[in-house]
């Protein structure tokens, strides 16, 4: 009886050594799946080569950088902070380089107001909503009149070749007059003179086959979007007008 106690005493434990192992690797598992829900490259790339320590097998089993890349690629949140910045600078210098483009347009439109002698009677502004080419009274028509004479046919030609651009961008043509009834059976109020006298120019202009009609409007505004006083006759000859917007490319 006690040789047999003996014996039970001293059972071979060396199965223990195997489980352990086995225990530390399913530890050092449970820990790489739960860092490998976390996006942070650095945590994972330690913990990969503690694992691959355990294993003794070098990266054979986890390539971290592998790993850290494919969670960079389908990690929504990372999309989203790396292309809304990338987005905001291409709508930027879209926004620079179209600005750039009116400038050049705009120093063409005045070398050749300068060249036909048509300053101040033509003018140039650059507005929020794009480059504005201000026809004003006289240039085009005369006095109650929407029909452009022979000599202003010329002038209309000249431009319609200053709005060919590429691409092509939308223009607006508008009509303006004073605040004085017209008085006229064709022209029962200033509402019908100004928006004939767009339409009229804008005729002219899209004899241009280079010309993309699509790309043109022709509105009528009266005497409701005076740019002076119309107290005054200067202010009135002011406001009579037919002006035309080459618009941005944002629009």
């Amino acid at each position: 009886m006690k040789r047999k106690k003996k014996h039970e005493e001293h059972v071979d434990e060396a199965w223990l050594l195997p489980y352990a192992d086995v225990l530390t690797l399913l530890l050092a598992l449970f820990i790489v799946l739960f860092a490998a829900s976390e996006v942070d490259s650095k945590k994972f790339e330690e913990i990969s080569k503690s694992f691959n320590s355990e294993l003794q097998g070098g990266a054979g089993v986890l390539e971290s950088q592998a790993a850290i890349e494919t969670t960079k690629e389908t990690s929504p949140i990372t999309k989203i902070g790396e292309d809304e910045p990338e987005k905001g600078s291409q709508e930027e210098i879209s926004r620079l380089q179209d600005q750039k483009e009116l400038g050049e347009l705009q120093k063409k439109i005045e070398s050749y107001i300068k060249e036909k002698g048509l300053d101040p009677k033509l003018q140039t502004e650059m507005t929020a909503k794009g480059l504005v080419l201000k026809i004003k009274e006289g240039v085009l028509y005369e006095s109650g009149s929407a029909d452009i004479t022979k000599e202003s046919k010329t002038i209309a030609v000249e431009i319609s070749g200053l709005l060919v651009t590429d691409p092509p961008r939308d223009i607006f043509i508008e009509g303006h007059t004073d605040n004085v009834p017209t008085k006229l059976d064709e022209f029962p109020t200033n509402w019908e003179l100004s928006s004939t006298r767009a339409i009229n120019f804008m005729k002219i202009i899209l004899e241009n086959k280079k010309l993309d009609p699509k790309r043109f409007s022709a509105t009528g505004y009266g005497e409701h979007q005076p740019i002076k006083s119309n107290k005054t006759a200067a202010g009135r000859a002011e406001n009579r007008r037919v002006e035309v917007l080459i618009s941005n490319y944002q629009q």
